[in-house]
């Protein structure tokens, strides 16, 4: 194979798509285009291992396959435009490439908030550097944070913190429970006990209005006009996905690009999307295009959508079954972990506990007519060991659409 294939996007998703590219057979020319200046590296231990000191960049690096070996990494640079009628990017310093199939890879960035007040000692958690510069916060003696925003990430973030032993841990959320949104009512309020007997604050059911301080932070300005004092803010209100560079092209860009089943972009078979960047429909539940920000989609939105960009580059029809992968992930808060498989977040309205207690370790299924959709256990090993014991189960359940 002749041509050129640019991977827009340099983090996981990136390094998956070159990885699995080659897997499918493309030996044509791929250059991986990324905003780090470093090579892919893996995410979730930021807001632990790293945030901790616990875990140095080295080992967070992931080592390419060695048939990425002449990949040629541009990083350090940012796609800032497509013209894909015309199969070209645009870079940030002035430069552009041509291609033959496009991977759009540019995942997202965490949502702010926009509410008056200073910017000094607000933080959020993506980057490498995010997380160093809000470890160096964390370490000073005395240290008050307020957490805004009670889902993953936060109650991460406030975990470590308390962990490193901040003087006072606050989490904020509008909503009534930590996590419930995806998680539901029933495991939201055993993962709330358990944080507050391990010292974490929670102010729920109101928003920020503001923050107080000259020159940075020094408080946190609720709904109700009550003041909560912070040395350091983190926000942790959702994400944004970055496609603000394929404006113009006629993409479905309302959250994240829009693709059909095989991961293909808006009506162009040499343009395809992957990670958590991507809008795409679940063969495996009701075909409701949605993005999925777990740790395993780069890699299995990678394979897919490798295999339908060579096969069209190849001249080949794409004779493979509609993408539906089974969405896992798991959050290390404290001393236990949230451990998941399937899609908890369809069947909320019907929530039974599979195994244990919620004190305790519980294991807790999640079913949409009847029928187990997802798993969630929350608790140490044996319950996590519990939640995978299922994974084979809900591999073999026909589609809800079935």
């Amino acid at each position: 194979m002749t041509g050129r294939i640019v991977v827009a996007g340099a983090s996981m998703g990136g390094l998956r798509a070159a990885e699995q590219l080659r897997a499918a057979g493309w030996t044509g020319a791929i250059t991986v285009v990324g905003d780090e200046p470093h090579m892919p590296y893996n995410r979730p231990p930021l807001s632990k291992d790293v945030l901790a000191g616990k875990a140095p960049f080295e080992s967070l690096a992931f080592t390419p396959k060695a048939s990425t070996a002449d990949v040629e990494w541009r990083l350090g640079a940012r796609v800032v435009a497509a013209r894909l009628a015309e199969r070209t990017v645009e870079l940030d310093d002035g430069s552009a490439l041509t291609y033959d199939g496009l991977v759009v890879a540019t995942g997202m960035r965490p949502r702010r908030l926009r509410c008056p007040g200073p910017l000094a000692g607000r933080h959020t958690v993506r980057t490498l550097a995010d997380a160093q510069a809000l470890r160096a916060e964390l370490t000073r003696p005395g240290t008050r944070v307020v957490v805004v925003g009670a889902g993953f990430i936060g109650c991460e973030v406030a975990a470590t913190a308390v962990g490193l032993g901040v003087r006072e841990v606050t989490v904020v959320d509008p909503l009534p429970l930590p996590m419930v949104g995806p998680l539901g009512e029933l495991p939201a309020r055993a993962l709330l006990k358990r944080h507050e007997e391990r010292a974490v604050r929670f102010a729920l059911g109101t928003g920020v209005a503001g923050f107080e301080g000259n020159d940075r932070v020094t408080g946190v300005v609720l709904a109700d006009g009550s003041v909560l004092p912070a040395d350091v803010v983190v926000e942790s209100v959702g994400s944004v996905a970055n496609t603000e560079w394929l404006q113009g092209n006629g993409l479905d860009l309302s959250d994240g690009v829009l693709t059909d089943e095989h991961l293909r972009a808006g009506g162009h078979p040499e343009v395809v999307a992957v990670g958590d960047v991507a809008r795409f429909p679940n063969a495996r539940y009701d075909g409701v295009p949605r993005r999925v920000e777990h740790w395993s989609i780069p890699t299995d939105t990678a394979k897919h959508a490798a295999r339908t960009l060579a096969a069209h580059l190849a001249g080949g029809a794409v004779e493979l079954a509609p993408f539906a992968p089974l969405p896992t992930f798991w959050s290390d808060q404290h001393d236990f972990r949230l451990q998941s498989f399937g899609a908890p977040g369809l069947g909320r309205e019907d929530v039974r506990v599979l195994d244990g207690e919620p004190d305790g370790d519980v294991l807790v299924g999640y079913h949409v007519g009847g029928r187990l959709v997802g798993v969630v256990a929350l608790g140490g090993h044996a319950a996590a060991l519990g939640a995978a014991k299922y994974r084979a189960h809900l591999l073999k359940q026909p589609a809800l659409t079935a």
